[in-house]
């Protein structure tokens, strides 16, 4: 009997799989043209991902005037994060230097994508990443991207630096006491008032966190809307531009992919341009802080302990800033208090001095030891952790931690017959000294 075969067709087809597309988009610069071309690009990208039937928009990840190193972008980032959780399937970019300016950062993404089963599609290139050619083609044309971009930096690098043979200012963007645009750099009358002012109080013998303190009690704030630090009201004191005069190539860009500036220790030559722009202080004024400066310094040096790391240097962590303690001595005797404390005062930090040693008799206690030894102490405990006033966390190098609380001596306990002695005898002095005053 001849076998019968019937054909029969389904009532149903396949759904097409509709694929999750984005696209990434990034401009270098934060100027208007480059603003207008990332405008252009996200609603070219809008359109061309939702136009294809096949492909399901997911959105456009955009990041304004960043460079390409992965780090430092926070949509590319977010655009990583959006597909290890599974909400895209393609990414569409415009070109392989859009993406990523370092080669390694190109493949090592790429890469971990690919292991995610997510193409990225490279438009200029016209580049698959996930087609058997893409990762050789992305080695090659990356590191022509990567090239790229050295030779810009370094185009970028010798019109500044000509810029400053020729004593003109170049990259000053921001700055107390002066509104700076693009060809220009006025006073600005409210701010400047307020630069006097800082040398004046100085030249008057206040030192820089009192400045500081003062600056926030009669809230002034910085140019950026920050609080004042003695480390700014510095800043404000040595720097030359206030002269009217700029030194130039203080700083320099070290590598092109970072864009980390780097202080200039000789490695580049500095250029000391007078008569830049309109001056806020006087020279008398400028030099007369610079002399007291120097002689602070000096006073500082002259009467600074030795650069000794103690056994509780670094160890000890305010939890209140998060700041380390410094050691300070009071009539002889050593402490250890919070830096912000030290440098800010109370209002920025309320934590207290502890005596060194109630330190080294706590960590002996917790170290199970007789006597207080260094090197267990550092081969043992990793941290200090203040919590509060009056407890002291140990964090062992294995993780383990102890709390013990720990209470100061009373004033009269602290107070032995030989300091009793000499406060009587500087009590009498003051009052015989009083009545030499009176009786002249």
């Amino acid at each position: 009997m001849q076998r019968e075969i019937i054909k029969i067709k389904p009532d149903f087809y396949a759904l097409p799989v509709i694929k999750k597309v984005a696209a990434y988009v990034r401009v270098s610069s934060g100027k208007d043209a480059m603003l207008h071309s990332l405008s252009a690009q996200i609603s070219y990208y809008s359109a061309f991902i939702q136009k294809n039937p096949q492909w399901e928009y997911v959105g456009v990840y955009v990041d304004e005037a960043k460079t390409g190193t992965k780090d430092n972008r926070q949509e590319f980032q977010r655009l990583i994060s959006d597909c290890k959780q599974g909400k895209i399937d393609m990414i569409v970019t415009k070109s392989i230097s859009r993406f990523a300016r370092n080669t390694l950062t190109v493949l090592e993404t790429v890469r971990e994508l690919k292991n995610l089963g997510i193409d990225v599609y490279f438009e200029k290139e016209n580049i698959h990443s996930m087609s058997e050619d893409g990762e050789l083609m992305l080695t090659l044309l990356s590191s022509f991207a990567q090239e790229e971009s050295l030779s810009v930096s370094e185009n970028c690098k010798w019109r500044i630096r000509k810029r400053f043979q020729d004593g003109e200012l170049a990259n000053l963007r921001f700055m107390f006491g002066y509104k700076i645009s693009k060809n220009n750099i006025e006073v600005d009358k409210n701010d400047a008032q307020i630069v006097k002012w800082i040398f004046e109080q100085y030249n008057k013998g206040i030192g820089y966190t009192r400045i500081a303190k003062l600056l926030k009690q009669m809230e002034v704030k910085t140019l950026r809307g920050g609080l004042w630090t003695s480390d700014r009201v510095k800043k404000i004191l040595v720097n030359e531009k206030y002269l009217g005069n700029a030194l130039l190539q203080k700083r320099f860009v070290s590598d092109h992919l970072t864009k980390k500036l780097k202080k200039n220790n000789g490695e580049l030559p500095m250029y000391y341009a007078e008569g830049t722009h309109t001056p806020i202080i006087e020279k008398t004024v400028f030099d007369k802080s610079s002399e007291i400066m120097k002689i602070s310094r000096q006073r500082v040096k002259s009467s600074r302990e030795p650069n000794i790391v103690y056994p509780f240097t670094s160890k000890i962590k305010c939890l209140n800033c998060g700041k380390n303690y410094k050691r300070k001595k009071y009539n002889g005797v050593a402490f250890w208090n919070c830096t912000t404390y030290l440098e800010e005062g109370k209002d920025y930090c309320f934590s207290k001095r502890i005596p060194e040693e109630i330190l080294m008799s706590k960590a002996s206690q917790v170290l199970d030891i007789n006597t207080f030894d260094e090197d267990i102490f550092k081969k043992r405990i990793k941290q200090i952790i203040i919590p509060n006033y009056g407890l002291l966390t140990f964090v062992f190098n294995d993780g383990k931690e102890v709390t013990l609380s720990w209470q100061n001596k009373s004033r009269s306990e602290s107070w032995t017959a030989a300091k009793r002695q000499a406060a009587r005898e500087k009590t009498l002095e003051r009052m015989r000294n009083k009545c030499q005053e009176q009786n002249q």
